[in-house]
């Protein structure tokens, strides 16, 4: 399966590339926090390659043992693991689902650094993610050119006007979703050229176009609701880089055509999947388009820093969102979490990652309804935006799998597909 590939090959390398970044940060370390900082580069290299020999000779996975707040759920995660496996031996690295044991490798990754300080802080992935960003930069600028230039005018749009816009930037932040480090092991995936030049080339790949919902949604939404009650979107994001760029060109869309009063922005609150937006990288990404030294790009960079002043955007982190649940069990797991999303009118699910915790994860029927898979997890209206990067996918026509398995035996994994797929939640 695709799983076992993840497992047997990416997994070793992206491990490989975290235990080379820490050594060629040694110096670095050195200078900041003297022996001190190599003693702990050292005992986090130690852990690393100590974790990388597990996975490659499949040995059980074992307890954690740090004292993180998520540490406890973890562990009982790891119980609960046990239990399904009805005394068939102990979970380990090539014998249990993907989801979990993939997940656990970052959560593991984030122990090796955050039990050893001085360099508790430092993130193994940004450097990639900053190098992501940097190479898109002619995607970045035709991007935030376009949207500065539709804002000119974007009072006088009538509403056939507004909803053509509404796809085209729904489009952009689907194929964003393309640029993946986790996907490539970490290899350059960043997106070059202007990212709207072919999008009508790439229509027949989004294999369920739920656009048409999402327009009616967001319409009647904004009709009903009064001046009181203000209509809220929810952006569960994926990548950084430009993928995290096409998120907030779409989100300041959606508030500059009154389509939305506020959008709120779910990030990882640690490093996760190669490439997936911290905090810090939604703060760096804003103040990049700040300091850039072109117009168009510059002036996104301050509207968006404004936006998160006036509290019109809202960046969230939860720990939730770095467990190995899926997500038919936040409401048990994260109840905290569940209610805050049942106060949007709109939750978009960006990415892969996202999408395999929407359904579970599992080999389902392509022909499987949307609203099935996602097991009872219907907080609000959603909607998964996702290229498709695991063999996971429901709600397709009869038919309609079979017949690209038939001469793209890959299109699953390919990241060539995408979904905009929508659950109404009733």
């Amino acid at each position: 399966s695709f799983a076992y590939f993840t497992i047997k090959d990416r997994l070793p390398q992206i491990l490989t590339r975290v235990i080379d970044t820490l050594h060629r940060h040694k110096n670095e370390f050195f200078e900041e926090h003297g022996e001190k900082g190599v003693e702990a580069e050292k005992r986090a290299i130690s852990f690393l390659s100590k974790l990388r020999n597990e996975l490659q000779t499949d040995k059980p996975v074992t307890l954690l043992e740090d004292e993180l707040p998520d540490a406890a759920l973890w562990n009982q995660y790891l119980d609960y693991q046990r239990n399904l496996s009805n005394g068939n031996g102990e979970p380990s690295w090539f014998q249990s689902p993907w989801l979990y044991v993939e997940c656990y490798m970052y959560r593991r990754i984030h122990a090796a650094l955050a039990q050893n300080p001085p360099i508790d802080n430092f993130d193994v992935f940004k450097e990639g993610k900053a190098q992501n960003f940097f190479e898109s930069q002619e995607a970045v600028i035709a991007l935030c050119t376009y949207f500065q230039e539709l804002l000119k005018n974007i009072k006088d749009l009538d509403e056939k006007q507004l909803q053509e816009e509404l796809y085209r930037l729904l489009q952009v932040s689907l194929w964003g979703n393309k640029c993946d480090l986790s996907f490539s092991a970490g290899e350059d995936s960043s997106q070059k050229s202007s990212p709207l030049q072919s999008l009508e080339n790439m229509i027949p790949y989004i294999l369920v176009n739920d656009m048409e919902k999402l327009w009616s949604l967001l319409v009647n939404t904004k009709k009903r609701n009064t001046e009181k009650s203000k209509v809220r979107v929810d952006i569960i994001l994926d990548n950084a880089g430009f993928e995290l760029v096409s998120d907030l060109v779409l989100a300041d869309f959606l508030l500059s055509s009154k389509l939305a009063d506020e959008v709120h922005f779910h990030g990882k609150s640690i490093p996760w999947y190669v490439s997936d937006t911290t905090k810090h990288d939604f703060n760096w990404t804003i103040k990049q388009l700040q300091s850039a030294n072109h117009m168009w790009v510059s002036r996104c960079g301050i509207n968006w820093e404004g936006n998160l002043k006036k509290g019109v955007w809202v960046y969230h982190d939860h720990m939730f969102w770095t467990l190995p649940h899926d997500f038919s069990t936040m409401a048990e797991v994260a109840p905290d979490l569940y209610a805050d999303l049942q106060k949007s009118n709109l939750l978009l699910f960006k990415g892969d990652l996202n999408y395999r915790k929407l359904t579970g994860d599992r080999k389902w029927e392509y022909t499987v309804p949307f609203h099935q898979a996602l097991n009872k997890f219907h907080p609000a209206p959603l909607c998964s935006v996702r290229t498709l990067k695991s063999d996971t996918q429901v709600g397709l026509k009869p038919g309609q799998g079979e017949k690209i398995q038939a001469s793209e035996p890959e299109w699953m994994v390919s990241g060539r597909y995408g979904v905009v797929q929508f659950d109404a939640a009733l």
